[in-house]
């Protein structure tokens, strides 16, 4: 099966805004290859390293907020 990473990083960056703790880190519980693709494109921290968590960037934050809402909240229509 053809995936689409673009796809598959919204939606882990969605699901990690559900672990939010202490203003902006949230649990690295995701496939690595998607953690490392969202530190590419500045939305976390490196997730490389013992800690058990990252921190979101500003935009990252931002986004994540939005594709939660997005993909996951009642009444939303996830965009293609």
């Amino acid at each position: 099966m053809d995936l689409d990473d673009d796809k598959i990083d919204a939606a882990v960056l969605a699901l990690l805004r559900l672990t939010l703790h202490d203003g902006r880190r949230t649990w690295k519980g995701f496939d690595w290859d998607s953690m490392d693709r969202l530190h590419r494109k500045g939305w976390i921290t490196d997730p490389v390293g013992k800690a058990k968590s990252v921190a979101f960037t500003d935009e990252g934050l931002e986004r994540s907020e939005r594709l939660l809402q997005q993909l996951f909240g009642k009444g939303a229509e996830p965009e293609a």
